[in-house]
C-alpha cells in the first residue's frame, strides 16, 4: 500500500503542473488584465500620475496613442504605464513569469495580492474558517442523515415510507442552492416572517465577550440556516446513492445465505451489507466536501454575506487579482488530489480485502 500511495503522490506533480499551465495560457487570452484594471479606476480622478515616483511633471510630454494596448491609457504617461507594468511583473515574457512563478510556490511563497496588500496565504488562512465551516459541517449533516434514510427506504423498498420519502427527495434535489437559501432568509431571518436566525456574519459582533457555551451557540446560530442551504442538494444525492447501493447487495447470495444461517436483520445489514454497500458511498465523501468547500460555497457565501474561499476566488476573478487566483488554484489542486488518496485509504479501512497494488498489477 505504501507503494501505491507513493505513485499517487508522485502522480500529483504532472497533473498540478498540467492544471497550473492550462489555467495560466488562458489567462493570456482574458482582456482586462490587473494593469487595465487599475487604469480603469484612474479614469476621472484628476491628476493620475500624482503618486507616480519616475514621472516628474511633465506628464502629457510622453503618451499613449490610439495604437496604446491598454483601453484608457491614452493621456498617461508612457514610464507610468511601464512603472505598473514592472509593479504587476507584466515587463517579463509569459514562460519567465510562470516559470517564476511555479518556483515560489515550490518554496510556499505565493506572493501578495495586487489589490489588498496582504499576502496570498494570510489571505486564504483568513477566508478558511467560513468555507471549512461550510463544507465540513454540511458534509457531516449530510451523511448523518443521508446513510440512515437511505438504509431504511431500501429496506422497506415500494413501501409507502419509500414512496413519500423519494418525493421529499426529488424536490429538495430539484430546488437550486441559492434559491433555498434565500428562502431561508425571506422566512427565519427577518425577510418577512420570524426573525429568529442572524441575516449575516460567522459570529455576532461581541462573540469576544461572550463565555465557551456563549460562543458554541452563537457559532451555530449563525451557521444553521447556510449549512442547511448548502446541504440540501446532497442530502438528496447520497439518499438515493445509499439505497440504490444497499438495494444491489441485499439482492446477493450472500445476503440469502447469511438469513438462512439464522441471523437477525440488524445483524445481516450492518454486519454484512453495510461493509460492502458503503464503499460507493465512502468514494463520494471527498467530492461532497471539496464541491461545498470550493464550488458550492460561493453563492451561498454571498447571499448569507460570509467572507470564504469562494466569494475570494469569484471577487480575485472579477478584479484579475492573479496571485490570488493561482495561488488559490494551487493549493485547491493540491487539496483536491490528496484528498482522492485519503478516498482510496477509506476503501482500503471499510473493505481491507481491497489491494489498489495488486490490481495496479
Amino acid at each position: 500500500m505504501a507503494a501505491y500511495i507513493f505513485r499517487r503522490l508522485l502522480l500529483i506533480i504532472p497533473t498540478l503542473l498540467g492544471i497550473m499551465i492550462f489555467n495560466f495560457v488562458l489567462v493570456q487570452f482574458v482582456p482586462g488584465g490587473p494593469v487595465e484594471q487599475v487604469l480603469a479606476q484612474m479614469q476621472g480622478q484628476g491628476d493620475v500620475t500624482a503618486g507616480f515616483s519616475g514621472g516628474g511633471n511633465d506628464v502629457g510630454e510622453e503618451t499613449f496613442g490610439s495604437s496604446s494596448e491598454y483601453v484608457g491609457a491614452r493621456g498617461l504617461p508612457k514610464e507610468f504605464i511601464e512603472e505598473l507594468e514592472r509593479e504587476f511583473g507584466f515587463d517579463k515574457p509569459p514562460l519567465e513569469r510562470f516559470l517564476n512563478m511555479m518556483w515560489n510556490y515550490m518554496r510556499l511563497d505565493f506572493g501578495e495580492s495586487y489589490f489588498r496588500s496582504i499576502s496570498v496565504i494570510d489571505l486564504v488562512l483568513e477566508k478558511m474558517p467560513v468555507s471549512i465551516t461550510l463544507g465540513l459541517w454540511s458534509t457531516v449533516i449530510a451523511y448523518l442523515i443521508s446513510i440512515p434514510l437511505g438504509i431504511r427506504k431500501a429496506v422497506n423498498d415500494g413501501t409507502s415510507f419509500d414512496t413519500w420519502t423519494s418525493a421529499i427527495i426529488i424536490v429538495a434535489y430539484a430546488i437550486p442552492g441559492f434559491l433555498f437559501a434565500i428562502l431561508l432568509l425571506v422566512l427565519f431571518a427577518g425577510g418577512s416572517y420570524w426573525q429568529i436566525f442572524p441575516l449575516r456574519g460567522l459570529t455576532s459582533d461581541n462573540w469576544e465577550n461572550l463565555s465557551l457555551l456563549g460562543k458554541i451557540g452563537d457559532y451555530f446560530w449563525h451557521i444553521a440556516l447556510p449549512v442547511g442551504a448548502s446541504t440540501i442538494s446532497a442530502f438528496a444525492t447520497l439518499t438515493l446513492l445509499t439505497k440504490n447501493s444497499f438495494l444491489d447487495e441485499i439482492k446477493k447470495q450472500y445476503v440469502m445465505t447469511a438469513r438462512a444461517k439464522g441471523l437477525s436483520e440488524k445483524k445481516v445489514l450492518y454486519g454484512h451489507v453495510f461493509r460492502n454497500a458503503m464503499l460507493i458511498v465512502i468514494a463520494g465523501l471527498p467530492g461532497v466536501f471539496i464541491g461545498v468547500f470550493f464550488g458550492g460555497s460561493i453563492i451561498i457565501e454571498t447571499i448569507f454575506s460570509l467572507d470564504g474561499l469562494g466569494r475570494l476566488g469569484f471577487e480575485a476573478a472579477v478584479q484579475r487579482d492573479y496571485p490570488v487566483i493561482f495561488g488559490t488554484l494551487f493549493l485547491s489542486s493540491i487539496i483536491g488530489m490528496v484528498m482522492q488518496i485519503v478516498s482510496d485509504l477509506m476503501y482500503v479501512f471499510v473493505d481491507p480485502r481491497i489491494d489498489f497494488e495488486k490490481r495496479e498489477g
